[in-house]
């Protein structure tokens, strides 16, 4: 039996706590949230956890095989630093793994340091339909030339103390919301971004908003286009106030020889069309040559659906960390892919805020 300590149980914390108790083999052993709402609900679904009162006693007052960290990202890299004064297990860490140039340092002297695996939580990944379209997009494009990334989708959420309504917390709307995007775009176009230029604003939400006296400045809308080391292009366009999408992510990558698009379905809670049912996230291919157009639809596991927002991906993803922890196999995403992915963030809210082209070599 593995057991599990949890560090941070808001949103995403409880999802890896739901995924987790699917699992064969595994419990939730501990838990350090010094939120009580959050402790509330985390028990809820928890019940049988040791909650801490601090990380230090988390980590040395219980065998833990493995920690989960989802605290917000500003945390991430103290946590890091606690942990690994105290104990060195596999770690899988959310997204982002840093939110600031001058942390990038600091995370990548950790790794360098820290003997146990650090798995990085890009859910997206293990999606089954983007698995599906990571799998052939060679094969139907006859090699990606052109990538896009559509996200239409709700606002940003309530978190605890607000911190995600504000850029020096969130690390940027580029960082915070999109990283998860560039680590699709660097694994879909096998290549390392060299340049990227983006816009980026805050047009409609959380205007009215303000806490102790303070405004949020976290953007809701943005386009990002990115241009790699093998010739290849990609762009990200995000829009934070469309969320009767019936689509929340439409994926596409274009070649010589066809198309292949990817359209994923958001959180079924908030699902907003009460007069038609949520369809099922599909692939659709389009074959130049043929002049043919197929669509699959891939369904989701009910089970996995009710138990995060991720289209069953945080339990997938789950499944390969426990192996890593159990069987010692290899990290799939590790602290250098999360570190491309915040780069490409700063990058992107650098080249908004400053109107220009910013260099990956600036980051």
């Amino acid at each position: 039996m593995l057991n599990y300590g949890i560090v941070g149980c808001g949103m995403m914390g409880r999802e890896h706590i739901r995924n987790i108790s699917l699992l064969p083999n595994a419990r939730i052993a501990g838990i350090f949230e010094p939120n009580k709402e959050m402790c509330r609900l985390a028990k809820s679904i928890a019940p049988e956890a040791i909650f801490f009162e601090s990380l230090k006693d988390l980590i040395t007052k219980t065998a833990l095989d493995c920690i989960v960290i989802a605290t917000p990202n500003f945390c991430h890299i103290d946590d890091l630093h606690e942990i690994g004064e105290n104990i060195e297990v596999p770690i899988l860490l959310e997204k982002p793994v840093v939110t600031k140039i001058e942390d990038i340092k600091k995370i990548t002297y950790f790794d360098k340091n820290y003997s146990a695996p650090i798995w990085v939580a890009m859910e997206y990944r293990y999606m089954p339909p983007l698995q599906e379209f990571i799998r052939k997009a060679d094969t139907i494009t006859g090699g990606v030339r052109m990538l896009s990334i559509r996200e239409h989708r709700y606002p940003f959420l309530k978190k605890v103390d607000n911190w995600n309504r504000f850029n020096e917390f969130s690390g940027g709307t580029f960082v915070e919301k999109c990283c998860h995007f560039f680590d699709l775009m660097r694994l879909i176009n096998s290549s390392n971004p060299t340049q990227i230029m983006a816009i980026g604003s805050q047009a409609c939400n959380h205007l009215d908003e303000s806490y102790n006296g303070i405004k949020p400045n976290i953007w809701d809308n943005g386009y990002v286009i990115v241009t790699f080391e093998n010739g290849t292009s990609a762009m990200l366009e995000l829009c934070m106030f469309a969320d009767i999408s019936t689509y929340q992510e439409e994926i596409s990558a274009v070649g010589e020889m066809g198309k292949i698009e990817c359209k994923l379905i958001g959180p079924k809670r908030f699902w907003k069309n009460e007069n038609e049912s949520q369809p099922d996230s599909k692939i659709v291919i389009s074959d130049r040559k043929k002049k043919i157009v197929t669509e699959e639809s891939i369904p989701i596991d009910s089970n996995l659906l009710e138990a995060g927002d991720h289209n069953g991906s945080t339990f997938y993803q789950h499944e390969k960390f426990q192996k890593v922890v159990a069987e010692g196999k290899e990290v799939e995403v590790g602290v250098e892919e999360g570190i491309w992915a915040v780069r490409m963030g700063l990058a992107a809210q650098l080249s908004a805020i400053e109107k220009r082209a910013v260099k990956l070599s600036e980051i």
